[in-house]
């Protein structure tokens, strides 16, 4: 099986579109409820979180909490990110179904590998208009793992890769790569940056550079 193992968010999806205003809302949940009575977080200091776990940006977004609150958190954050999604809310970087479909019809198995909620993947997926392209879609909310790593490595467990790619924007998806002993392909216009790209073999600046890359890495 030949295979290229995708994040999501910041590397298909342009997340911000949804997540900002999930975050907001929110909020403005949790102070209605008295649970939270100071400011929203900036968004910048929500958007370099996202890539991570839930259990890890709650951490650092409501640190002082306790863990009854950041679990109602993770509820509304995740409600009102499926409300936005069902609305036609998703925006996906340019060239990405054009990207995947060719390289379906390279012949490589599709995949997602992701942080993010079961429910969650599973409806960009559903609404996006391309979830006939994936083999199977691999979450930190669907089989409960700490890390990428952990994730990505169930995942090799599961299916008979011979060679396979990790493509992501974030630290985790360059390490999730290296530790399972993939060629690893970084996206700048993610929210990682070039220094949390350090270690990846390639860097893109547009996802439709990839088949590209992954011929030239494979020749």
């Amino acid at each position: 099986m030949k295979a290229v193992l995708f994040d999501m968010d910041g590397t298909m999806l342009k997340t911000e579109n949804i997540a900002i205003p999930a975050f907001q809302m929110t909020f403005a949940e949790l102070r209605k409820r008295g649970l939270y009575s100071g400011e929203t977080p900036s968004e910048e200091k929500f958007l370099k979180q996202l890539g991570n776990t839930l259990e890890a940006i709650w951490e650092t977004i409501l640190p002082n909490t306790d863990w009854e609150t950041r679990l109602l958190a993770d509820r509304i954050m995740l409600e009102s990110e499926l409300e936005i999604i069902r609305s036609g809310g998703l925006t996906f970087f340019p060239g990405v179904e054009d990207t995947l479909r060719l390289l379906k019809k390279k012949g490589y198995d599709l995949f997602v590998a992701s942080n993010g909620l079961e429910n969650y993947i599973s409806a960009i997926v559903e609404h996006s208009g391309f979830g006939e392209l994936f083999t199977d879609l691999y979450s930190a909310g669907r089989f409960q793992t700490k890390t990428k790593v952990d994730l990505v490595a169930k995942l090799l467990r599961d299916y008979p890769v011979t060679t396979g790619y990790m493509v992501g924007d974030r630290k985790s998806d360059v390490e999730a790569g290296i530790k399972n002993n993939l060629p690893t392909i970084g996206c700048l216009f993610g929210y990682g940056g070039q220094k949390e790209l350090e270690g990846a073999t390639y860097i893109i600046e547009s996802f439709s550079e990839l088949p590209a890359i992954i011929q030239l890495i494979a020749a």
